[in-house]
Parts: C-alpha cells; sequence; structure tokens
C-alpha cells in the first residue's frame, strides 16, 4: 500500500489545545481507518514541524480525504509527501532507460 509522510505544525488553536494532543492523535487514527487508511507511526518533533505523521492509503484519493478530515479540525495545516519504500524504488528505477 502507498505510503504518505505527513509534516504537521499546530495551528493557533492547536497549539492552544497542546494538552489535548495524545487524544486528537487517537481521534486520528479512528478517522484515517473509517475511511480506507492506516496511520502507522505518529511522532512528535522539535524543529520546523511540530509532527510527522506516516500513513498507508491504497490510492492518493484516501491519503487526501484522511489529511482533510485532520486539518478540517482546525488542529494542524499539513505538506504531504508520497514515500517509496525499497522495493517501490526498485520498480522505479527497472522502468528507467539506462
Amino acid at each position: 500500500m502507498p505510503t504518505y509522510v505527513a509534516l504537521l505544525n499546530w495551528t493557533d488553536q492547536g497549539i492552544r489545545n497542546y494538552k489535548d494532543t495524545a487524544t486528537r492523535a487517537d481521534a486520528f487514527a479512528t478517522a484515517t481507518k473509517i475511511v480506507g487508511a492506516d496511520l502507522q507511526k505518529l511522532y512528535w518533533t522539535v524543529g520546523p514541524y511540530d509532527l510527522v505523521a506516516v500513513v498507508e492509503a491504497p490510492d492518493e484519493e484516501t491519503a487526501a480525504a484522511a489529511l482533510l478530515q485532520l486539518g478540517g479540525a482546525g488542529n494542524v495545516r499539513t505538506t504531504t509527501l508520497r514515500a517509496f519504500g525499497r522495493e517501490e524504488m526498485e520498480r522505479v528505477i527497472g522502468k528507467t532507460a539506462g
């Protein structure tokens, strides 16, 4: 299943409610399952991003639905990257000419 890495930053609302972040993470995990995706990992980070989420979804539409629901709650903004595992990257390389 395709993997997506989401870089998250708290909004003003999200940082004001930082004490609820673990509860919100559980709600996000549940919401991803409802739309057909799976939250693999969630990390709270120090640096330019407040959190990093690793989500698996069967397609881009499902990944987008999960992350739209997350952003729609108003606590975070996301930047999402499609990630390729080793086997996927080997298939990509296999398709190149040379």
